[in-house]
């Protein structure tokens, strides 16, 4: 948790505050503050969502009756029933004849600095003729359509011509192999694919359609695979069953009608990883996903139409569908980089940020540790003044690397808005712009989720105290189940505390009120007797910094049961060896208690981590303990697990 002595470093002004688009939606339902308005949510929240369906502007071909059904319990809810809709129509549909028209709705960049710019109207257009090409082949409402691209102006065609059809898409992880792709596609029984004959990552070419190709001999479900020429390499081509885009979409009209859906009907089945067994498909629907995320990105983290969007991800993660449906619901400007970070220099994002006016940057504590590796001048050297908004999500911050990002990119200017959430269920946790931040911190629980830190038996814990992140109430945003496996999604979410959503974080909150994560709580390491979570070890060691990395794991140890084993990477300025590995692990015994003095340091040159950054503690467990590591197909540097093997077998 964050010092309590901790100043906020960032205050609302009162412009900001009134052109929010919070405080327009409390005007619009006639309430006094933010906090009446939490208040109502929680007594009334058939009410509030009501009020924020109505706010955001979501459209519906036949109204719904009511908006909650709890007839089945709250696992599950029931959402917008006897509505039909679809999410095209939100988010594409209504931008054709207004304003939005001729503003960009997408601007994308290579590696090589090439670039492309779709306004509303030829993104419409290409959605459209890529819908009626899709609908030529046989594909209709309920068929599964795997999304398998880097990030690129089609991809968002393609996500959205899925939506438009009443098909449901399967985004996958651009770097997935063939055996990763192989395990959703026969999950979800897929019908089609949509992939590139390539792709460009650090400088090199990567094949795309050859990996489809090897995953489909194993999929028999798979009749079509459509195949954009990104690289024009060329790609091995099946008759009958691959078709290029461009000859697919030749001909086709520009104008193609949206397929009315039931408001419940999935739009999509994301793939989220497991500690061990094949992956989890969770469920989202047309009009759950489109309101949760207008409530997340446009309420929390105030994005409006004169916003360029810039968060760089991967469709096979939630963020990748989340930004496209964000950046469309509210007519913004969707940057997209194809590639990787800081290739072909380290200053890329930055060199994004200012040549494209980006005004809302998405950016994770991960990612933030590496390009500080960097030095402060890199940023430095850049006009960053565009950025309205910083946003981070997918695991806890330490406090210099929070701070290093609010100074040396937002300008102390910008506020840096923190984001809890999850594939399952968007997000239960955030800062919102109207209300001073601390470093590190959340305002609290978004209005309509019930969200709560509670101890194993349910009870709510008192201020300062570390527990369990749940949910007391429905949210319309949650997985409607797991794809194919009912009783996998209540034991995985609602039968570990009976009677609420088992997110799987921990939080505390502090003595101002203030809310923190501390990472999942499956990673606790608990050491005779007493508990830590991963992320309070680690931070102590980064606040040394001697280390740019780190993660924190519990191994089995005869005399204690568990010892801690720390892997890190040093500093640039620092010589790992036995010498910085001692005066780590005075850091830990002197932050936790002797208890906690590490077992081991383990000095690396990278850890092993996920295409959007998070890195993977249960792999580093894997690695040192000899256990199966589970689901690896998110890796994206396999060449990290082979270097801490090493590093376990020789030492330091």
């Amino acid at each position: 948790m964050a010092k309590l002595a901790e100043d906020y470093v960032w205050w609302p002004s009162g412009d900001v505050k009134r052109r929010s688009n919070w405080q327009a939606f409390i005007n619009a339902e006639g309430l006094e503050d933010y906090d009446s308005l939490a208040v109502r949510a929680d007594d009334d929240p058939s009410w509030f969502w009501n009020a924020l369906i109505r706010f955001l502007g979501i459209r519906f071909y036949k109204p719904y009756e009511r908006v909650l059904d709890l007839s089945e319990g709250l696992p599950f809810a029931h959402w917008c029933i006897g509505g039909t809709t679809n999410l095209v129509l939100n988010c594409l549909d209504k931008h054709i004849g207004g304003a939005a028209e001729t503003r960009a709705a997408v601007i994308w960049e290579s590696e090589t600095g090439e670039q492309r710019r779709w306004s509303y109207r030829e993104l419409y257009a290409e959605t459209c003729r890529l819908a009626a090409g899709l609908s030529a082949l046989g594909l209709k409402r309920g068929d599964m359509v795997a999304i398998y691209m880097p990030m690129l102006p089609e991809t968002v065609a393609a996500f959205l011509a899925v939506a438009k059809l009443g098909c449901i898409a399967m985004p996958l992880f651009s770097g997935f192999g063939s055996a990763a792709i192989a395990t959703r596609l026969l999950d979800g029984g897929a019908d089609a694919v949509i992939t590139v004959d390539g792709t460009i990552r650090r400088g090199k070419h990567v094949p795309m359609k050859e990996v489809v190709d090897q995953a489909i001999a194993e999929t028999p479900s798979v009749h079509h695979v459509v195949v954009l020429r990104r690289l024009g390499t060329g790609a091995p081509m099946k008759t009958a069953r691959d078709h290029w885009w461009h000859e697919l979409v030749a001909g086709r009209p520009e104008n193609f009608p949206t397929t009315e859906v039931d408001a419940e009907h999935a739009l999509m089945v994301v793939f989220t990883s497991g500690t061990s067994g094949r992956p989890k498909g969770t469920i989202h629907t047309h009009c759950g996903f489109v309101t949760k995320t207008g409530q997340d990105m446009a309420l929390c983290f105030d994005l409006q139409a004169g916003d360029r969007l810039f968060w760089m991800t991967d469709m096979g993660w939630l963020v990748g569908p989340v930004q496209i449906t964000a950046a469309t619901l509210v007519g913004a400007t969707l940057v997209l980089a194809e590639g990787a970070p800081d290739y072909p220099e380290p200053a890329r994002i930055w060199r994004l940020v200012r040549d494209h006016g980006i005004t809302f940057l998405g950016i994770g504590p991960t990612l933030a540790r590496t390009l500080r590796r960097y030095g402060d001048a890199v940023p430095a050297h850049f006009d960053l003044s565009s950025l309205r908004i910083a946003a981070s999500t997918g695991e806890p911050w330490d406090h210099d690397s929070w701070m290093w990002v609010f100074e040396k990119v937002c300008g102390r200017r910008a506020p840096l808005m923190n984001y809890s959430g999850g594939t399952e269920l968007g997000g239960i946790v955030a800062t919102n712009i109207l209300f001073p931040i601390k470093p590190a911190s959340f305002h609290g629980p978004i209005p309509g989720t019930g969200a709560d830190i509670v101890d194993a038996n349910g009870q709510s814990l008192r201020l300062g105290e570390v527990g369990e992140l749940v949910m007391r109430a429905p949210c319309i945003g949650t997985t409607r189940g797991l794809w194919r496996d009912r009783e996998r999604y209540l034991e995985n979410y609602w039968q570990k505390i009976p009677g609420m959503w088992v997110h799987g974080d921990w939080a505390s909150r502090d003595f101002d009120g203030r809310w923190y994560i501390h990472g999942r709580s499956d990673d606790t390491i608990k050491i005779a007797g007493k508990r830590a979570g991963p992320a309070e070890i680690e931070n102590l060691l980064l606040a040394t910094r001697a280390v740019t990395e780190a993660a924190a794991v519990g191994v089995p140890d005869a005399i204690k049961g568990t010892a801690l084993v720390c892997a890190v990477v040093a500093a640039a300025t620092e010589r790992a060896g036995a010498a910085l590995a001692a005066r780590l692990a005075d850091v830990v015994a002197t932050g936790l208690g002797g208890s906690f003095r590490p077992l081991r340091i383990l000095f690396v040159s990278d850890l092993p981590k996920t295409r959007n950054m998070k890195v993977m503690r249960r792999l580093v467990r894997a690695v040192l303990t000899g256990e199966p590591p589970g689901d690896q197909s998110s890796l994206v540097n396999p060449e990290a697990m082979q270097e801490l093997g090493k590093a376990a077998r020789e030492g330091l």
